[in-house]
């Protein structure tokens, strides 16, 4: 059987584009193993299509063959949704050669890309046009538009322009039965019935493969400027965001908050980074003023909003960047407290939303918890504050190994996590997905309803559980 399929996955896309483990020449290693080194499984071949015709066949003959299929886009996914089993039966189906910019329409605001188009290609194709288009992350070299997509990614721009969803209007999507599915509207307004983009959106390849999409563009501001903030508490910080909200409006694109430990780590293992005021406030926030006027009318604001906040207390000092070479800074220690955090050893990461009002709460009771049970441990707190999502992660005691860490504690440290955050009327996923990692979790804190109503839905388009069986719903 699994000859079969790969004689016909050949026969569907070129011999030289179907890689198996027979082919001594070939290293399937980028695609059996996550990122982030959790999980590395055995694909029966790695099959690169270039053109949806092709995606479409070898749906189709994955599913005639019964042999379930793993869409892949920059591997970047942090839940291990995006790499085979250790069965050596999956297909990975790698859309790295779908990577064109098909349109761009400037009269309507949209950009029509494949879903291979790496994020910071689309941003760049965007600002030639002299537009912007907002989805901003981390691994923004390397993730793609269609794993953006299949995990409604969101990033730092989320609390002005909203989630990788809320940044699309269609989709091209091969379905689990190998049919094409011809949504890219550039349309607004279409109520013609059930919104089927939204089910592919987030699905993380569990319900077909999105092969392309049309998105929004916006208009590129005129200045952006960026300052750091030292706050004495997480109430200041949430008091300095409703400041923002009420100085700059629709302006404010950015408010990140990092824990001062997070700082540390940055301070310690980056020392060419000057970490701002780290040494002298419990958390530091990162913002950003995008302006349609000027950079004058948008420094002057900017300047209006810092100086209420020290006169209230939520901000102990601040500085605004002079230039975009010094906001590009600022940035880049924020982006830095993941790399930082790693090589200060292994860690449990958690990617939680709560209320924003909550969070303050939320932190000094599961803060206080997580100390009182395991001694030492030590919390990397920051994140998308603006819009309430925060990587809440655990880091073993100072002196601990975090390999044995990692195994003795890690469900222990998720349960008391996920516990605090149901309390806290938030969600265990904000912006990384469910995938493998979180996939047994989600009966224990999803609405059962809610969860029904999913299975009724994979049922429905995917049947004989071909696409990316084991991910989000578990068996």
């Amino acid at each position: 059987m699994s000859a079969d399929v790969l004689a016909a996955l050949r026969a569907a896309v070129g011999t030289g584009q179907v890689l198996t483990h027979e082919d001594l020449t070939a290293d399937l290693s980028a695609w059996e193993r996550d990122w982030r080194g959790r999980a590395h499984g055995r694909a029966l071949a790695v099959v690169r299509p270039g053109r949806t015709e092709e995606v479409a066949a070898v749906v189709r003959a994955c599913a005639a063959g019964g042999v379930s299929l793993v869409p892949q886009g920059g591997n970047t996914g942090l839940v291990v949704g995006s790499v085979p089993d250790g069965s050596g039966s999956q297909v990975v189906l790698s859309l790295s050669r779908m990577n064109r910019v098909r349109s761009l329409d400037a009269a309507n605001l949209t950009v029509t890309v494949e879903a291979g188009c790496v994020l910071q290609q689309l941003q760049q194709a965007a600002e030639q046009a002299s537009l912007l288009f907002p989805l901003s992350l981390a691994a923004e070299g390397s993730c793609t538009i269609g794993g953006n997509l299949a995990t409604n990614a969101g990033g730092t721009q989320v609390l002005r322009y909203g989630n990788a969803r809320d940044l699309c209007l269609g989709l091209e999507v091969v379905t689990a039965q190998g049919e094409v599915w011809q949504g890219l509207s550039g349309l607004r307004k279409d109520n013609t019935g059930y919104d089927l983009r939204d089910l592919f959106i987030g699905s993380e390849g569990t319900l077909g493969v999105i092969t392309a999409a049309t998105l929004k563009l916006y208009p590129r501001p005129a200045a952006r400027l960026t300052a750091w903030a030292a706050v004495p508490s997480l109430d200041a910080a949430v008091q300095l965001l409703g400041l923002a909200h009420q100085h700059l409006g629709a302006g404010l694109t950015g408010f990140e908050v990092m824990g001062q430990f997070a700082l540390e780590l940055v301070a310690r293992h980056m020392p060419q980074l000057r970490v701002p005021f780290w040494q002298s406030a419990p958390y530091g926030v990162l913002l950003e003023n995008s302006d349609s006027e000027s950079e004058t009318h948008a420094r002057l604001r900017f300047e209006g909003l810092l100086e209420a906040a020290l006169m209230q207390g939520c901000v102990t000092d601040a500085v605004v960047a002079e230039s975009l070479s010094q906001a590009q800074q600022l940035w880049h220690i924020r982006e830095s407290i993941p790399l930082a955090q790693a090589q200060e050893g292994l860690n449990i990461k958690h990617d939680i939303s709560i209320p924003v009002s909550r969070i303050p709460a939320f932190c000094a009771e599961t803060d206080a918890l997580l100390q009182r049970e395991i001694p030492g441990v030590r919390l990397v707190n920051f994140g998308h504050l603006g819009d309430g999502n925060l990587h809440y992660n655990v880091q073993a005691p100072a002196e601990a190994d975090g390999s044995a860490f990692l195994q003795t504690e890690e469900e222990r440290v998720n349960k008391l996590v996920f516990d605090a955050v149901a309390k806290y009327d938030g969600s265990i996923s904000a912006e990384h997905g469910v995938g493998s990692l979180k996939a047994g979790k989600l009966p224990l804190y999803k609405d059962l309803v809610a969860l029904g109503l999913m299975r009724a839905i994979k049922q429905a388009l995917d049947p004989r559980n071909t696409m990316n069986p084991g991910r989000v719903l578990t068996p």
